[in-house]
């Protein structure tokens, strides 16, 4: 019989810290659903002592799912337990992740108050029995809790063990080795795990996870090499997303798992054909386009260019593919809607493109769905996708743009004259510049008086399906001061997208202005 390995997915709490990558409540109910429908076994709905907004998600996801164990992040600090805590409290399936840090670097650094010792060694007494008392405090109001030695990749091995024994006799179940920062190789992070399995006297009692980090671009492969030697959890995010350079990559994970049964004597109960659905709404929802050679999920990943290939795969797909396109859930079903399809139509494509809808959302996505259909001939799965992100959303538009002119030509500076309502107020001003998307950039910053700190850090468009009635989308970042803040727009005129994209970024930052001030306070 082979091994299971649990999947413990967090793109809701740790995915959700790659920069800019803010998502609303109801989007974070929305992707729950979608993990619950991938058949993940935990999902780590966020951190809920650091906002009112992270604390509501993880209630509103335990109110909406079922299957998959509901985790909430805490430190090990009383008060974040106890909150982690009030907001599963209605879970039938919950879990508290408590963690703390435990590398020589963390500890001198975050207990360098001589209240935690005068030295390294004093200091590490005083972790370990905050790390015992945070998880005996976790398992007065959970079953299920689990522990992270916050950078276990650069922990010293002695303590790094010390520490995982105590806490399994204070009632730990899980115990998460994380590669916080991406440093550890492959064969080094699965020594560490072998070495943790043989010599803590107690690791049969609890199930050794692992969290790893993609600094080096090893996530992936550190998170098997910890399965070879023991992990029997790991910690992922839907198509790698993170902090920094993001952490493993849930798709690659599974999916190596899967082609080479051959060589694993393991299993996931992921059903992998729900994986492309996943994949796109994620990336819809938090505006990070996945790459085009992107393992798995890619656009290209089933792509042949070269004439040897493409004769190959006609002969014989086996040639020069290792699974195909509907292993993951990408299907040549061809039916398009047009501006005839009715409502029945429109929900069945839906629904099959991984969308839970009520009659309310229905009749709020029906018009939109109208109102594309009557510039585009057909409307293809990618239409679809961009407007359900734009009708469940979940967030209140500040800004909204109410008209935009543009002047363009070849013997003319470029012009834009736009007007935006914001808060009851109608705001109208012109600008020019170096083109048109440059003209109406500026002429929405002079009209809403934005500060000069307000710069353009990224600015992408790309074309979501094709023909030239096709769909542009446009993807900006604004950096404001040291935050940056994504934004979408999506119209059949670029440019109008590109002001859609802007005030999207702006009503981001309205969204989050409350948590703006908000000091980080720690991450695995």
């Amino acid at each position: 019989m082979k091994e299971k390995i649990k999947i413990f997915d967090t793109t809701l709490r740790d995915g959700e810290q790659s920069p800019g990558a803010s998502l609303s409540i109801i989007e974070k109910v929305e992707i729950a659903k979608q993990l619950s429908k991938l058949n993940v076994d935990i999902i780590e709905a966020g951190f809920p002592i650091s906002s009112k907004v992270q604390f509501e998600s993880v209630e509103r996801i335990v109110d909406s799912i079922e299957g998959p164990t509901v985790a909430a992040l805490a430190r090990a600090i009383d008060l974040d337990i106890k909150v982690a805590y009030k907001a599963l409290r209605y879970s039938n399936k919950s879990r508290i992740h408590t963690f703390i840090g435990t590398s020589d670097i963390h500890i001198l650094g975050k207990f360098s108050n001589k209240k935690y010792g005068s030295n390294l060694n004093e200091k590490r007494k005083s972790v370990l029995k905050m790390a015992v008392d945070a998880v005996r405090l976790a398992k007065t109001y959970s079953k299920d809790v689990e522990f992270s030695p916050e950078d276990a990749g650069r922990t010293d091995i002695e303590f790094l063990c010390d520490i995982i024994e105590a806490v399994i006799e204070a009632g730990a179940q899980t115990i998460n080795i994380p590669d916080t920062t991406g440093y550890t190789m492959p064969t080094e992070l699965g020594e560490k795990i072998r070495i943790i399995h043989n010599i803590v006297p107690n690791i049969d009692d609890c199930i050794i996870s692992v969290h790893c980090h993609d600094d080096l671009g090893l996530a992936v492969a550190n998170s098997l090499s910890a399965i070879s030697n023991g992990a029997r959890q790991v910690e992922c995010t839907i198509n790698g997303i993170g902090e920094r350079a993001g952490n493993a990559s849930l798709e690659e994970i599974v999916m190596a798992l899967e082609v080479r049964k051959d060589l694993w004597n393991f299993h996931t109960d992921v059903k992998t054909e729900e994986i492309y659905n996943t994949s796109k709404m994620v990336s819809n929802f938090t505006g990070i386009i996945v790459q085009p050679n992107k393992a798995i999920i890619g656009d290209n990943a089933f792509s042949h260019e070269s004439g040897i290939h493409q004769d190959g795969v006609l002969k014989n797909r086996n040639t020069y593919e290792i699974m195909t396109p509907e292993t993951i859930g990408i299907t040549n079903n061809k039916i398009v809607l047009g501006r005839h399809s009715g409502r029945h139509g429109l929900y069945a494509r839906l629904t099959s493109l991984g969308y839970e809808l009520s009659e309310s959302r229905m009749d709020k996505i029906y018009p939109l769905f109208i109102e594309l259909a009557d510039k585009k001939k057909e409307i293809f799965d990618e239409d679809l996708r961009c407007l359900m992100g734009d009708s469940i959303s979940g967030k209140n538009k500040f800004y909204n743009l109410e008209y935009l002119s543009v002047n363009v030509g070849t013997s003319i500076v470029p012009t834009a004259t736009v007007k935006i309502c914001a808060d009851g107020k109608n705001f109208e001003e012109s600008a020019i510049g170096d083109g048109p998307v440059s003209a109406t950039f500026r002429s929405i910053k002079k009209a809403l008086k934005l500060a000069n700190n307000i710069v353009l850090d990224h600015y992408q468009v790309r074309s979501i399906t094709s023909g030239k009635d096709a769909l542009g989308e446009v993807t900006i970042r604004l950096r404001m001061g040291d935050k940056i803040f994504v934004g979408k727009g999506v119209s059949t005129d670029t440019i109008n997208a590109s002001a859609m994209a802007y005030l999207d970024s702006l009503n981001n930052y309205e969204f989050n202005k409350k948590s703006l001030n908000k000091k980080k306070i720690g991450s695995i």
